[in-house]
C-alpha cells in the first residue's frame, strides 16, 4: 500500500489504534467474565451424607468441620476443601485379605499373611489368628493432621495389642472359649492407645474371624481335641448318672425318715391315748367298782367274740333246740 500523503499514513495509524483499543477492551471483559464464572462455579461445594469437610484457608485449618449439604468457600484456591468419610465404617483385615467388585462375590486373596496371623500364646504354643478391626473417623482434623499415616498406625497398634492379648492366654482359650473375651479386651486396649495419640478414630469392633493351629501341627492338635472331647463326654455321662442316682437315693432316704417319724408319732399318740383311757377307767373304777368291773368284762367279751367266726352262743336254759348248725361248733 502506498501513502503519497503523510497525513494518510497518520490517519491509518490512528484508526488502527482505535480498532486495537476496542478489541482489547472486549478481550479484557471476556477474560474477566470467564474468571468471574470460574470463581462462581468454584465457590460452592457439596458434602455427601456420609462425609464431613475440612476447610483450609491458605493452608490453615479454619475450624469446625462442615456437615453434609451445600457450602460456600473462597474461590481461586484461597480455600481448599478435604472431604472425610466420617459416617462410614472402615475395616482393616489381618491375616487375610478380601477382594470384591460390583460384578462378583467377595473372595479371599491367596497370598500368605502368616507374618501377621501367627502368634505365640501364653503356654508357648502357636496359633494362627485372623481378625478384623472396624472403625470410624471421629475427628477429621486429628485424623488428617495429627498423624502422618493413620491407617498404618491403626494396623500397627491393632497387631501389637492382639499379640499382647493372645500372649496372656493358653492356646485352648484362644481356639475355643476365650475368643469373645479376647475381642472385647483388644477393642478396649486399641481404643486407649489411639486416644492417647489423638488419632481421631473410634473403634467400632474387633472381631476374630478364624483361629486355627498352624498347618504343620493341625493333625496332632485335632487328635488332642478329640481326646479332650471324649474326656468331657465321659465326665458329662458320669455327672448325669450321679445327678440321677444321688437325688433318687436322697428322696428315698427322706421318704423312709418321714415314714419313721410318722410311725413314731402314731405310736406315741396311741400310747398317750391308751394311758388316758386307762386313767379314765381307773377313776370310774374308784367311784363304782362293781359297775365298772362288769362293764369292763362285757367290753372284753364283746371284743373277743367279735373277732371269732362260726361261733353261736345259745342260752343253756333253752330245751329241745334243733341242731340247725350241726356242722358248726355250739357253745353252751
Amino acid at each position: 500500500m502506498n501513502y503519497n500523503n503523510p497525513n494518510d499514513f497518520q490517519k491509518e495509524m490512528e484508526k488502527f489504534k482505535r480498532d486495537l483499543q476496542g478489541k482489547g477492551t472486549l478481550i479484557v471483559y471476556g477474560i474477566l467474565g470467564v474468571l468471574l464464572l470460574i470463581g462462581m462455579l468454584s465457590s460452592f461445594y457439596t458434602v455427601e451424607p456420609d462425609e464431613e469437610a475440612v476447610v483450609l484457608r491458605f493452608g490453615k485449618y479454619t475450624g469446625i468441620p462442615k456437615p453434609p449439604g451445600l457450602h460456600f468457600k473462597a474461590p481461586f484456591g484461597i480455600d481448599r476443601v478435604i472431604k472425610v468419610q466420617t459416617k462410614r465404617v472402615l475395616q482393616e483385615e489381618f491375616g487375610f485379605r478380601t477382594s470384591s467388585n460390583r460384578y462378583s462375590r467377595a473372595s479371599y486373596s491367596q497370598n500368605n499373611f502368616d507374618i501377621e496371623s501367627l502368634m505365640l500364646t501364653g503356654d508357648l504354643n502357636v496359633a494362627d489368628v485372623e481378625w478384623v478391626v472396624q472403625f470410624q473417623i471421629s475427628d477429621p482434623y486429628n485424623f488428617l493432621f495429627k498423624t502422618n499415616s493413620p491407617l498404618v498406625n491403626i494396623r500397627d497398634v491393632s497387631e501389637s495389642i492382639m499379640r499382647r492379648v493372645v500372649g496372656d492366654r493358653t492356646v485352648t482359650e484362644v481356639l475355643t472359649t476365650g475368643r469373645k473375651e479376647i475381642s472385647s479386651e483388644a477393642r478396649v486396649l486399641v481404643q486407649e492407645v489411639l486416644d492417647k495419640y489423638e488419632m481421631g478414630v473410634s473403634v467400632v469392633t474387633v472381631k476374630l474371624q478364624d483361629v486355627n493351629p498352624p498347618d504343620t501341627v493341625k493333625p496332632s492338635f485335632n487328635e488332642v481335641n478329640e481326646a479332650k472331647q471324649e474326656q468331657e463326654k465321659a465326665i458329662n455321662q458320669a455327672e448325669r448318672a450321679y445327678n440321677k442316682i444321688i437325688p433318687e437315693a436322697r428322696g428315698k432316704a427322706q421318704q423312709l425318715i418321714t415314714e419313721a417319724d410318722g410311725y413314731a408319732l402314731a405310736l406315741v399318740n396311741k400310747a398317750e391315748g391308751d394311758a388316758d383311757k386307762f386313767t379314765s377307767e381307773y377313776r370310774a373304777f374308784k367311784k363304782s367298782p362293781g359297775i365298772t368291773k362288769k362293764r369292763l368284762y362285757l367290753d372284753a367279751m364283746e371284743s373277743v367274740f367279735s373277732s371269732l367266726d362260726d361261733v353261736t352262743i345259745v342260752d343253756s336254759a333253752i330245751k329241745g333246740m334243733l341242731p340247725i348248725f350241726s356242722t358248726k361248733e355250739v357253745t353252751k
